[in-house]
């Protein structure tokens, strides 16, 4: 495995080491001290999977907020997605800045997401899933998002805003100008 940087601090992208031959591939997608080595000592104590029947699917920015923030490792394992992460934190040079990039199976790489981040996705292909490792559990209560389509954010997404695919819970967030300072 080895790591990039990204514009957002502390945001990691993480190559996966494939072995390969006639049979297929062999990837280890997590091991504590691998990613120990990479600077990433989180303990992770969920697994969760989500599916997207159609392209144009839309889901976020979503985080938890404190006592329960959660850290997060994001990764395709089947299709694509134009990937968004939004940083949150009050005070830091990048707040209320983003990246965004295509993340897919094929690719072999996952992204880290510290606390303090915002996370999101449109599915590019039909039948995307995605896998997230999780530093805390979920809980409703601290559930929050941004408007994933908010101006002020300058996202430009795959998809206009009346073609995409969003539920009621994700289209009703506050625009980060509304948004509680939540992370310090």
């Amino acid at each position: 495995m080895h790591i990039d940087d990204t514009a957002l601090d502390g945001v990691k992208i993480i190559h996966l080491d494939v072995f390969a031959d006639s049979r297929g591939g062999f990837a280890e997608t997590y091991d504590s001290r691998s990613f120990a080595k990479l600077g990433i000592d989180t303990v992770f104590v969920q697994d969760s999977w989500s599916v997207s029947a159609q392209a144009g699917v839309v889901r976020g920015l979503h985080f938890q907020a404190p006592p329960h923030a959660q850290c997060k490792i994001v990764r395709v394992t089947r299709g694509r997605v134009f990937d968004v992460i939004v940083d949150l934190r009050h005070g830091s040079p990048t707040y209320g800045k983003h990246i965004s990039f295509a993340l897919s199976a094929a690719q072999k790489r996952c992204v880290y997401i510290p606390i303090g981040f915002a996370h999101g996705f449109c599915t590019l292909e039909e039948d995307t899933e995605i896998t997230y490792k999780m530093s805390d559990h979920f809980d409703p209560g601290c559930y929050k998002g941004v408007l994933w389509c908010d101006p002020a954010l300058g996202i430009n997404w795959p998809v206009r805003p009346e073609q995409a695919l969003v539920s009621e819970k994700d289209a009703a967030h506050p625009g980060i100008d509304d948004l509680a300072q939540v992370f310090l």
